[in-house]
């Protein structure tokens, strides 16, 4: 399958890749980016080396060694963790959605769910022992502890029109929440009392430090940071000489001091924030998170970013890898020996399952939308403005084909070295008989968009698109025949393993399943409706389909039913390619590539 850009539109919007994490290598894995891909929206260094990262679809990462390796936890949930609070190398909670709150006693081992008695979002947590902890978060919302969690006890905010979004104590006592409309409450007296303090501003603050009762910063919207030397009584605004949405803050002392926010931006102080100094992130990712202790600090943020300081911020070295260019297609030809392509011509290559990701030079910046390999050596991607690239050295060199045509490209189907069609916008097919020297054009009787084709052989094949078109061909593309799909759905992805037995998958969870060559099609229930841009099936029984979300469904009985299977993300996923019952890789947007060797 494949989307255009401009389809694509509709429905979202470089070095070797090594292995630098560690996890269990079952179920569906990452292999890009590493150590993965989702939203790290916190991150709570104990020391150097012991730091925790948490972020979307119940994502926490843990190193003892400083970020050299991170290792995926198992959290027990997908919901959106937001806070993460370390006491010590065994103790810590995390905080999220629909009151969620998770603690671990053996350095997240085991992440145990705790009764919150709320179910609005948490946003921050801050512990000061192993037993005492404040989480806040939305409405209002403030639950303290005294006994590690075990029980959680609702504390009076005095607001219940503002999510609070972070919050820092420094003893059992003394602690200062911010949040929305530029709140700010103070307490010294272990929350029997929250005291509204002012902060000058009405945007909304997302991280607050302080570093003893009296000394503390506060960093929100348009590069606001406020300081206080008199525990909030009165709050200064301190020159950020940005307007870039700031939301993560960690200070190591009264003088020493670093901010994180959008496009990357890091800020730092030395001087308790007379001065802000804009540092070299090296990336334009949204960074959410930070936490030192001096001279070492750890930034999180968008698209699974780890960047790492060990002297105090003059240089940070990205500690994730991998690309993060959607790819929208891949083909591999064993267990081993397989090819994904993107936007901005991009081609990836990999000939041991993944465990490296090789870039190999395309020629071209237009996006790559298709791709089909045979063999190891001999394969052909298509995209944007009529865009075919052929290689017969495994992509050690792509070749550019004409396609006498600047309409995009979406998807490619070859049977053998010389024997392909490829499908794209308008109701374009092309066909080849010699392995690319020519493409002819086909009459298709279509105007649409067709995204998916397959191929069974030199002569039967079947392409698919907008509004439930299908096409069908037994005589190498001579004609085409249109076939009753009974949706008006758009189809983007289609997979045949004989001449009569095929899947076709599309918009709003659809899946027509045939065995009798298209000439009947029947609906088969996916479950949730999600977009389906993907489909691979090895035999007439088993097959996989990805979609939006991070969605992908599994079927071992030809689809009588479709168990969804966790991907652990919800990036959108447009390509899957399986080459037995258990060995598959799906590709997606933000670089993310993942991997199963066990069926899913």
């Amino acid at each position: 399958m494949k989307l255009s850009l401009s389809l694509c539109a509709s429905l979202i919007s470089l070095g070797v890749i090594p292995s630098s994490v560690s996890l269990a290598q079952s179920g569906w894995f990452w292999q890009s980016p590493l150590p993965q891909g989702n939203r790290l929206s916190a991150v709570s260094a104990l020391d150097s080396d012991t730091i925790t990262a948490v972020g979307d679809v119940g994502t926490i990462l843990r190193t003892t060694d400083g970020g050299a390796t991170w290792t995926l936890q198992t959290s027990g949930t997908t919901t959106t963790l937001w806070g993460v609070s370390l006491v010590d190398a065994n103790t810590g909670t995390a905080v999220g959605g629909v009151g969620t709150i998770l603690r671990t006693t053996d350095g997240g081992a085991t992440w145990e769910r705790q009764s919150s008695g709320t179910l609005s979002v948490l946003y921050g947590v801050s512990f000061v022992d192993a037993n005492t902890g404040t989480a806040v978060g939305g409405l209002g919302t403030i639950l303290r502890t005294t006994d590690g969690g075990a029980t959680w006890t609702r504390q009076t905010s005095g607001i219940q029109d503002a999510s609070l979004r972070g919050v820092s104590f420094v003893d059992a006592n003394t602690g200062t929440a911010v949040g929305e409309f530029g709140t700010i409450l103070r307490t010294t007296d272990r929350g029997a009392t929250w005291t509204p303090q002012s902060s000058g501003t009405t945007t909304t603050l997302y991280g607050v430090s302080f570093v003893d009762a009296n000394t503390g910063t506060a960093v929100g919207g348009i590069g606001t940071i406020l300081g206080t030397t008199d525990g909030g009584a009165t709050w200064t605004r301190q020159s950020s000489g940005t307007t870039t949405t700031l939301f993560g803050v960690s200070f190591v002392d009264a003088n020493t001091g670093t901010a994180v926010g959008d496009l990357g931006t890091i800020l730092q102080t030395t001087d308790g924030g007379a001065t802000w100094t804009l540092q070299s992130s090296g990336t334009t990712t949204t960074l959410y998170g930070v936490s030192f202790v001096a001279p070492t600090g750890t930034a999180v943020g968008g698209l699974g970013t780890i960047l790492r300081t060990t002297d105090g911020g003059a240089t940070w070295t990205p500690q994730s890898s991998g690309t993060t260019t959607t790819l929208t297609g891949v083909s591999f030809v064993d267990a081993n020996t397989g090819t994904v392509v993107g936007q901005f011509g991009t081609i990836l290559r990999t000939t041991d399952g993944g465990a490296t990701w090789t870039p190999q030079s395309s020629g071209t910046t237009e996006h790559l939308t298709g791709v089909s390999f045979v063999d190891a050596n001999t394969g052909t991607a298509v995209g944007d403005s009529g865009t075919i690239l052929r290689t017969t050295d495994g992509g050690a060199t792509w070749t550019p084909q004409s396609s006498g045509t600047t309409i995009s490209l979406l998807g490619v189907s070859f049977v053998d070295a010389n024997t392909g069609t490829a499908v794209g916008d308008s109701g374009t097919i092309l066909r080849t008989t010699d392995g690319g020297a020519t493409w002819t054009p086909q009459t298709s009787g279509a105007t649409l968009s067709l995204p998916g084709v397959s191929f069974v052989d030199a002569n039967t094949g079947t392409a698919v698109g907008q509004f439930g078109t299908i096409l069908r061909t037994t005589d190498g593309g001579a004609t085409w025949t249109r076939q009753t799909s009974g949706t008006t759905l758009s189809l983007f992805g289609v997979s045949f393993v004989d001449a009569n037995t095929g899947t076709a998958v599309g918009g709003l969870g659809t899946i027509l399943r045939t065995t009798d060559g298209g000439a009947t099609w029947t609906p088969q229930s996916s479950g949730p409706p999600e977009h389906l841009t993907g489909v691979s099936f090895v035999d007439a029984n088993t097959g996989t389909a990805v979609g939006h979300s991070g969605t992908i469904l599994r079927t071992t009985d030809g689809g009588a039913t479709w168990t969804r299977q966790t991907s652990g993300t919800t990036n959108p996923l447009f390509g899957v390619s399986f080459v037995d019952a258990n060995t598959g890789t799906a590709v997606g947007q933000f670089g993310t590539i993942l991997r199963t060797n066990t069926g899913g």
